[in-house]
């Protein structure tokens, strides 16, 4: 059966039809009684859509003269921007997991252009390419972000039922403090009451939550994106690694971002000597080390391993190979 959203979305376009509209017509229409399709009527009224009572032997109801639901107007460039807000959303991982209501709704949009319009936004869209994230986008369910957005934003505790990555099922209050989409993946970071510690959680990997009641004060100046970031850094991985690289923290980012390493410039690279080269302090965790030599010599720049000391013998040896291939001849 339909819900009574539907019907009553259903009873504006019967009545946009055109002519006065028994309520007999419209409880056959709708499949309600009589007394429903009043109701119903006032739903609309509500909404400031103007239905009109008719009386008499043939009466009904029908919308006031000249009325019509206001048309969806998009100019060229608000138009290329929802259909790229679309595709985007659909290809990072940035929608949420219901179906296919991005493609759905993108081809509704495109069936209402001008054909004009349409052949170049077609031109658009075929050309495009998207980087992947680092593996495969994994989106939440709506229903699981929609319910902690309304936590964090209303600073509600919220209950969820979560898996953790080796399987472990676990039920944990939560206060949440903001949401962040990070590398074609939703996180939610806050504060665990339960053990007193920060945490930050997978949205993909939470099978339910549940708003509790009370509430929590977040803390000031919380940067939700940087606690992700950090949390990502942190991780416990087979390998930490530490280097002293001679930068600024600008630069070694542009190959080492803060999802991937922390890095710490020196008290004195903020001082007013700008000519002089600070040593920044470069801290990673990884499961392997075989990617690290060619991201350190793509910086360009010194650098100076402290730990571990198979990377040491890992960039000696990737350093080798790159002397070996200068000096080969061309092949005949």
């Amino acid at each position: 059966m339909p819900r009574p959203t539907a019907r009553v979305l259903t009873l504006l376009e019967l009545l946009q039809s055109g002519g006065i509209r028994t309520v007999g017509e419209l409880a056959d229409r709708l499949q309600v009684d009589e007394r429903t399709v009043r109701r119903y009527v006032d739903h609309l009224i509500e909404l400031d859509v103007p239905v009109e009572s008719v009386r008499g032997r043939h009466g009904g109801y029908r919308l006031a003269s000249g009325y019509r639901i206001p048309p969806l107007m998009l100019s060229d460039d608000e138009a290329l921007a929802v259909l790229l807000g679309l595709v985007a959303g659909r290809r990072t991982g940035l929608t949420t997991a219901t179906g296919t209501a991005s493609e759905t709704a993108a081809a509704k949009i495109r069936r209402v252009l001008p054909e004009r319009l349409g052949r170049r936004l077609d031109a658009v869209l075929g050309s495009l390419a998207f980087t992947a994230p680092a593996g495969e986008p994994t989106a939440p369910e709506a229903a699981i972000l929609l319910s902690i957005a309304d936590a964090v934003r209303h600073h509600r505790p919220v209950s969820i039922r979560y898996t953790a990555a080796d399987g472990r099922h676990s039920e944990r209050t939560l206060h949440p403090y903001g949401l962040v989409a990070h590398s074609g993946r939703w996180y939610v970071t806050g504060t665990d009451p339960a053990i007193g510690e920060d945490r930050t959680f997978r949205l993909d990997r939470i099978a339910s939550t549940r708003t509790l009641p009370g509430s929590f004060d977040p803390p000031e100046g919380f940067d939700p994106a940087q606690r992700v970031l950090t949390g990502l850094a942190t991780a416990p991985y087979r390998h930490e690694v530490t280097l002293r690289i001679q930068g600024t923290a600008e630069q070694i980012r542009t190959r080492l971002p803060a999802s991937i390493a922390i890095v710490t410039e020196p008290p004195s690279a903020s001082s007013a000597d700008a000519g002089t080269t600070h040593w920044s302090r470069v801290e990673l965790r990884a499961e392997r080390l075989d990617w690290l030599p060619a991201v350190l010599a793509s910086l360009d720049l010194p650098f100076v391993i402290e730990r571990p000391d198979e990377l040491r013998d890992l960039v000696v040896a990737f350093a080798g190979r790159l002397m070996d291939s200068a000096r080969r001849s061309s092949p005949a």
